[in-house]
């Protein structure tokens, strides 16, 4: 009985999946090519479906394997044969001590191709059924989520530009008997044999045991994946309705009483959707579990949850999203007196600007030594003359000014006296009075600072 003839079906699942890409991207191909038997069987069904002007070849030369520079040349041979134009990318790939390989070479290879991209050029990846299959299989062992068991979708983004995976349904069978059928030739990576590696551990070991019992596995496993995404679909549509609900005075703002409101699963579903949009990285379940607590602290309460690269805070009737405040390195006193110029300081900069009958009073500060200090506890500030002397912490907290901040707003001292907060307040001693000459502070945060 003569072997089934695979080109039709694949050719109908990449004809397909062309027709998903945007009218703007669809006549510009690129294809990610390693000269491996998938890439290479993507190449050849493009060759006869797009036109000969629109498709292109890239080939990542990753720097990892002694025989890199010859499939390079393999890869280029291949394309100059089938007059597709092929370009070269060079990268570093070795991944630094305590990085997975894996993850750090493909993560090197994807910035490389994104970078690679022209206007208007879509991204092709020969991805296939027993690819997603064990996506699916890493993310389910590293406890993902909806999003991460949909692993690959067919398609999606890459610096703006479209991702494609046109064989993402392709059994892994059907490109073997392409291939064969064609008598096509490509490069094997004998790091693909190595199962000290996840996915070839699954690839090798895993798959070929489930679908030993259960012969289409890698079929159903990729099914279950569509549904996650579909799920995953669902969560991204509910979060955002949350949010809209939810969102506080600025994006990086939410509401307490929205999230109380809200059971568990659905609250942690917003906050995860909130800190994607807002592109900072997403918290563990651990990690959730703290925020939790963090917003049910009391009012008063100066709660901060961190992980690497966020800092979740709760101020007022809010949660507040950031990016981790830098170490504040003070030094001692700055000297400097108004009239010298802007001050550049750690956390912002200081100006002062001639006024008549408002600021500090030029004369108060005349012949004697100024200097700009940080916060270091117990300050007090006399507001009006003849009234009590109040103390600064009190201060700053009538002035809302966020916990995290009050460190770090700078603090004008007159000789060893307390005369200037910032742009805040003034001692009574230091203002100048009516007619009288001043100096008039203005204090504006450096962009790791200004209050989000």
């Amino acid at each position: 009985m003569p072997a089934r003839d695979a080109s039709p079906s694949l050719r109908s699942l990449v004809r397909e999946a062309l027709a998903r890409l945007p009218p703007s991207h669809d006549s510009a191909l690129a294809v990610a090519y390693s000269g491996g038997r998938d890439s290479t069987v993507l190449l050849h069904l493009l060759r006869e479906i797009a036109a000969p002007a629109a498709l292109r070849a890239i080939h990542v030369h990753h720097n990892l394997h002694p025989q890199a520079e010859r499939w390079a040349d393999l890869c280029a041979r291949q394309c100059a044969q089938w007059d597709v134009p092929l370009e070269l990318l060079r990268v570093d790939a070795r991944a630094p001590r305590g990085e997975s390989p894996e993850a750090w070479a493909r993560r090197a290879r994807y910035e490389a191709l994104g970078a690679a991209l022209r206007a208007g050029e879509a991204l092709l990846t020969a991805h296939h059924q027993q690819d997603q299959a064990e996506t699916l299989l890493l993310q389910l062992v590293r406890g993902a989520g909806p999003a991460g068991l949909a692993a690959m979708p067919r398609l999606t983004s890459l610096g703006g530009h479209p991702h494609l995976r046109p064989l993402i349904d392709a059994p892994a069978s059907l490109i073997a008997e392409y291939a064969a059928q064609r008598r096509l030739t490509w490069i094997e990576d004998p790091s693909n044999a190595e199962t000290r590696y996840d996915r070839n551990f699954l690839r090798r070991r895993v798959l070929p045991a489930l679908e030993e019992r259960w012969p289409r596995a890698a079929a159903t496993v990729a099914r279950a994946a569509a549904w996650q995404a579909e799920a995953a679909e669902l969560l991204r549509a509910l979060a955002g309705a949350d949010l809209a609900a939810a969102v506080g005075a600025t994006p990086r703002r939410l509401r307490l009483d929205a999230l109380a409101a809200l059971p568990d699963p659905r609250r942690h579903n917003l906050l995860r959707g909130w800190l994607k949009g807002l592109g900072l990285p997403l918290p563990s379940a651990v990690q959730l579990r703290e925020v939790d607590r963090l917003l049910a602290a009391r009012r008063d309460a100066a709660s901060c949850v961190r992980w690497h690269g966020v800092e979740l805070r709760r101020f007022h009737d809010e949660v507040i999203a950031m990016s981790p405040l830098p170490i504040l390195a003070t030094g001692g006193p700055v000297p400097w007196r108004p009239g010298d110029g802007d001050l550049r300081l750690p956390t912002g900069t200081l100006t002062a600007s001639r006024r008549q009958g408002a600021g500090l009073a030029q004369s108060a500060l005349a012949g004697k030594r100024t200097s700009i200090r940080y916060r270091a506890g117990g300050e007090t500030l006399r507001l009006h003359a003849g009234g009590p002397s109040r103390p600064l912490k009190l201060l700053l907290q009538e002035w809302s000014i966020p916990p995290w901040l009050r460190d770090r707003l700078p603090l004008l001292y007159v000789e060893g006296d307390l005369a200037a907060v910032a742009d805040r307040a003034i001692a009574a001693e230091f203002r100048a009075g009516p007619g009288a000459e001043g100096w008039v502070l203005q204090w504006t945060w450096d962009a790791a600072h200004a209050p989000p």
